[in-house]
């Protein structure tokens, strides 16, 4: 497992941007397939974006595709997210994860294929 400490959310206004990262401990960070998941209050946590080992695939769920950039730096063992025209409902505590091992897809994507967690950062959004 590696150890994984999120930083960048705050409060923003509607439209507002916010960068994410997530920085990774240990030699073997490109081995991870890595994603963010964000829960807002009240709510379940859910599936944000993801990114394979190398950062050449990505995947989002729908409601971010188009304001949303996933990216990784393995050399810094960092994993990013940039967050364009937020919105009110994008409100969340946001938690990176990393995957170890998973099958079918250049990246992991369902919250069961990931083995660490990082403690999470709130992201708010004002209107």
């Amino acid at each position: 497992q590696v150890q994984l400490v999120e930083s960048g959310g705050g409060l923003v206004q509607v439209g507002g941007s916010l960068r994410l990262s997530c920085a990774a401990s240990g030699r073997t960070f490109s081995s991870y397939g890595m994603g963010w998941f964000r829960q807002a209050a009240g709510k379940e946590r859910e599936f944000v974006a993801a990114i394979s080992r190398s950062g050449s695939n990505t995947y989002y769920t729908d409601s971010v595709k188009g304001r949303f950039t996933i990216s990784r730096d393995n050399a810094k063992n960092t994993v990013y997210l940039e967050m364009n025209n937020l919105k009110p409902e994008d409100t969340a505590v946001y938690y990176c994860a990393a995957a170890a091992y998973w099958t079918g897809r250049p990246y992991p994507v369902q919250s069961y294929e990931f083995d660490s967690w990082g403690q999470g950062t709130q992201v708010t959004v004002s209107s």
